[in-house]
């Protein structure tokens, strides 16, 4: 997956081509400006929204990670080689919210 830098850098290079291309097919230059304008305003909406989905998806990964650490801490049938040493086979087990 390309990093943040690599994804403004092809969000620059579009914003600038897709003007330049226009202008160069003969379109209007008030056009091109206005798919200029259009383009970085997406362009920054969508950049504020995947910086808020990779935040999350952080947090979720490390809460996560935590909560499986937690289980295995807590519960002494999930560690490994609790065997039928464990207790009725519900017994220990680790919900979502635990």
């Amino acid at each position: 997956m390309p990093g943040p830098t690599t994804r403004a850098r092809w969000a620059a290079f579009s914003c600038v081509l897709v003007p330049l291309a226009l202008i160069g097919y003969g379109g209007r230059h008030a056009g091109a400006a206005g798919a200029a304008l259009g383009l970085a305003a997406v362009t920054a909406a969508c950049r504020v929204l995947l910086g808020r989905t990779e935040r999350r998806v952080a947090e979720s990964g490390a809460a996560q990670l935590h909560s499986e650490q937690h289980c295995s801490l807590r519960h002494p049938s999930r560690r490994p080689g609790a065997g039928a040493r464990g207790g009725t086979p519900r017994a220990g087990r680790c919900t979502p919210g635990d």
